[in-house]
């Protein structure tokens, strides 16, 4: 059983979308989308810095239309579930059917936007956990009033909060974690922080009209599967301030029989926690067009 997932934020790195351009038609999809969404993503994806792409407004719809196009590129796929981490759950929801490509761009650019500004208006940020429990870890960061924003499994947690409060995370670790490393983050994504956010998305996703998931469609909001389209999208609206528990969303894979997982450009980052948590599991990042036949290989081989 084939899984597709695409991946979140910090996921971007500069000129990732150059190759992928060269693809038939895919530059004249990318310029058809900037201008629906008024934000040149063929400029951001080639040549911008990483500075300009770490831009929450940015990356966020540059990841997704990353997501889109290099899917596209593998042809017909029937994975047997379809998965997000964060940001990418948009992506997902446009694999599931859900939505069309340019319904996804456009709540995805509301997202970027709205997320952007809710960043502004408290100075916070985010740190990652190298080691340690969960059922210590956690507790810890709830008592230092930091959020543990993505519990992605396989070991690593992502504390989110002011940066007061993950200052005193630096000097005060939990029991086991060797190492807190901030992120190049624009701000606690995944927390309360993010509550204006919530509002502009949910603004937005009233003009949807979305369909239910044509395969299944895990949401990272408790690794559950969704059935209609509207349950997808209010758990849309609402994730920007939840925690991410990619954790249980690799759990329901495992329960779901998964053989392989494929995650979609700029992939990388959630083929390497499921190489640790899902062991036995072959895994395939698209990167470049180069991977594009031993995807096709993979699909082959373990699609639906």
């Amino acid at each position: 059983m084939l899984v597709l997932v695409a991946p979140g934020q910090g996921a971007q790195t500069p000129g990732f979308l150059t190759p992928w351009l060269d693809l038939p038609g895919a530059a004249d999809r990318v310029a058809a989308w900037s201008d629906a969404i008024g934000l040149d993503l063929a400029h951001y994806g080639t040549q911008a810095d990483a500075d300009a792409i770490r831009d929450t407004s940015v990356a966020q719809p540059l990841l997704v239309a990353a997501g889109l196009l290099s899917a596209a590129a593998l042809g017909e796929v029937a994975p047997g579930a379809v998965a997000g981490h964060s940001v990418g759950e948009i992506t997902a929801a446009a694999f599931a059917g859900v939505l069309d490509d340019a319904a996804a761009l456009r709540l995805v650019r509301t997202r970027g936007l709205a997320m952007a500004e809710a960043a502004a208006i408290t100075e916070t940020g985010m740190s990652a956990l190298l080691g340690g429990d969960p059922a210590t870890t956690v507790p810890h960061l709830e008592k230092l009033g930091l959020t543990p924003a993505n519990v992605n499994g396989a070991g690593q947690i992502v504390a989110a909060g002011t940066l007061e409060q993950l200052a005193a995370l630096e000097e005060d670790k939990p029991e086991g974690v060797r190492k807190v490393v901030a992120l190049k983050v624009a701000g606690a994504f995944h927390t309360h922080h993010m509550a204006p956010a919530v509002d502009a998305l949910a603004q937005a996703a009233a003009d949807l009209t979305p369909a239910d998931p044509k395969v299944t469609y895990v949401s990272n909001k408790d690794g559950r599967a969704v059935a209609t389209g509207a349950e997808v999208v209010s758990r849309l609206v609402g994730q920007v301030a939840n925690p991410v528990r990619w954790d249980l969303c690799m759990e329901t894979f495992k329960e779901l029989g998964v053989t392989a997982l494929i995650e979609v450009c700029p992939g990388g980052t959630l083929t390497g926690l499921a190489k640790r948590a899902l062991p036995g599991v072959k895994t395939l990042a698209l990167k470049t067009p180069d991977d594009l036949d031993a995807a096709r290989e993979l699909i082959a081989e373990h699609s639906a």
